[in-house]
């Protein structure tokens, strides 16, 4: 038994950071990325849901993410002013940016 609970705790020690799912929408900075992130949420009266966005930079070391993907980021220390996310992994491709490197 203890052997599971040292696995668990190992795996909430790595998972303590926190993470946001969204589209990336600006790659025109060198090693920096901007991603929307889409939050719904039910209206607190009205129960009707609403969106709201919010744009956060990230740090993107090999600039491999194109825009229209859809990204994982993870909170990290800052790296400047507005930098307070790194890339975490790339979940899907936009089809836009396959068909710029066709074209190329």
């Amino acid at each position: 038994m203890s052997e599971e609970t040292k696995t668990t705790q190992s795996a909430e020690a790595q998972s303590r950071r926190n993470e946001k799912v969204g589209h990336v929408v600006s790659t025109k900075m060198q090693k920096t990325i901007v991603v929307e992130v889409e939050m719904r949420k039910a209206h607190p009266k009205y129960k009707r849901i609403v969106r709201s966005s919010k744009k956060f930079y990230a740090h993107d070391e090999q600039n491999t993410a194109r825009v229209g993907d859809m990204v994982r980021i993870r909170e990290s220390r800052p790296l400047s002013k507005l930098k307070r996310w790194s890339l975490e992994e790339i979940i899907r491709r936009s089809t836009l940016a396959q068909v710029e490197e066709a074209a190329k």
